[in-house]
């Protein structure tokens, strides 16, 4: 275990200049979304998804984005879930993406609604028919005797739907995170990153989010 304290990595391959960032954060996420994808950085919809229970317990796991809009961040997963149960009780969660090879991080944090069910159900259709069953042979986040109940529940839904549409579940769909605030963390020297966040302010005008941008000490 002493050998952990001696790891560690030199970060010098870019550096973040307030001039050369969008003007809205969430550009800035698909600039950089787009940069990882350039650089075939593995599974770049990778995130890390944060959770707080109503008696304050903090939980997290690994979800992928799978959109993002002016509206904030997507993603899709059982509601009855324990991150969804917690969603309902308290509607707020944090976002984190790392992509190593730039060294660059990209930190979210916001209120979390979930998506209208006619977004839910088509994006539901659009994946493959063996997780479609999978979201109906899972009680995802319960306890489970064994491998071999998943099993027999995925048998009895193929069963089911042989040769049919299979519908979305109602208890499965879509979240989005609407950011208050968004943070691009890049690698820099001696441990001197540098930290650019975007903090909602207003609303403009046009009915947009106004934003504050801000640079942090590291």
């Amino acid at each position: 275990m002493s050998e952990l304290a001696e790891l560690r990595r030199e970060y010098a391959r870019e550096a973040l200049n307030r001039n050369h960032v969008a003007d809205d954060p969430i550009a800035q996420f698909q600039d950089w979304f787009d940069e990882a994808l350039d650089a075939e950085v593995d599974e770049p919809n990778a995130m890390s998804l944060s959770t707080v229970a109503s008696d304050g317990t903090p939980s997290a796991r690994i979800v992928l984005l799978k959109g993002v809009d002016e509206r904030g961040f997507q993603f899709y997963t059982n509601y009855d879930s324990r991150k969804g149960t917690e969603l309902d009780q308290n509607p707020h969660a944090a976002l984190v993406f790392w992509w190593a090879p730039l060294e660059r991080q990209v930190r979210i944090e916001g209120t979390v609604e979930r998506l209208p069910d006619e977004e839910s159900t088509e994006y539901f259709h659009s994946r493959p028919r063996g997780s479609q069953l999978g979201a109906w042979a899972s009680p995802q986040s319960r306890v489970v005797e064994s491998r071999a109940v998943l099993a027999e529940n995925l048998e009895a839904v193929e069963e089911e739907y042989e040769g049919g549409t299979v519908p979305r579940p109602p208890h499965w769909g879509g979240y989005v995170v609407r950011p208050t605030q968004i943070e691009f963390w890049q690698g820099r020297p001696n441990r001197l990153h540098d930290r650019l966040r975007y903090r909602r302010s207003d609303v403009d005008n046009n009915g947009r989010d106004a934003w504050t941008l801000e640079r942090l000490a590291p």
